[in-house]
């Protein structure tokens, strides 16, 4: 059957893929009380969640003295590792992906997450050798510039006309705006539901069963 809309599919990570956001969300505090900052609050936390460490660090915490970042940094960073054997991808993630590749889609990640915490999460759950391509925040400009989805698409040979872009962040889809891709939201992870309807996405899905119907229909 001929291709519907899209030829690449890009999944942002934590949060659309893997059931991270509270994980996140309480290594960011933990890190802020650790080191005797102001402890962001549960939604200041996740809306930083999708940009790479340093920008999500100074987004969270605007109003500290610069000489913390980097403390925040390490200390979220060894918070976040005590937990992250325990992270599961969300239920019918792999049969998602299974099917996707199996239908000759691209498949690629654009994520936050650095170069070594995404290869680390990939191998943990086997979902590796799903992935044709993928970038991560530590390789160029953090979302939502459009790099990622330019660099993506320029390895893979492919057109950003004919590439969407799925997260959970108005940080994924305004990115996938900037680069003039599809967009579709998911519901269950960082950014509240308005949020994302005002990014004006093609689709916004409440679970990943229904994200894997849509794709399954329009993609």
């Amino acid at each position: 059957m001929a291709r519907k809309q899209f030829d690449l599919i890009v999944f942002d990570w934590d949060g659309t893929l893997m059931d991270s956001t509270s994980t996140i969300v309480k290594s960011i505090q933990s890190a802020a009380r650790e080191l005797g900052l102001p402890i962001p609050r549960d939604e200041e936390a996740s809306h930083v969640i999708g940009l790479g460490l340093h920008e999500a660090m100074q987004a969270v915490m605007p109003n500290i003295d610069p000489i913390w970042y980097p403390k925040m940094v390490e200390r979220y960073r060894y918070h976040f590792l005590m937990k992250d054997p325990e992270l599961v991808v969300f239920d019918g993630v792999s049969a998602m992906l299974s099917e996707l590749s199996q239908e000759g889609y691209f498949l690629a990640v654009a994520t936050g997450k650095s170069r070594v915490g995404l290869n680390r999460a990939l191998n943990a759950v086997g979902l590796l050798s799903l992935f044709d391509a993928t970038r991560c925040a530590d390789e160029t400009f953090s979302k939502p510039h459009p790099a990622m989805l330019q660099e993506l698409t320029r390895e893979l040979g492919q057109d950003l006309k004919r590439t969407v872009m799925i997260g959970d962040t108005t940080h994924d889809l305004l990115m996938a705006n900037n680069a003039g891709t599809g967009a579709v939201a998911v519901e269950y992870g960082a950014h509240p539901v308005d949020q994302l309807q005002a990014c004006q996405p093609l689709y916004s899905a409440q679970t990943v069963a229904q994200l894997h119907q849509w794709l399954g229909e329009n993609a």
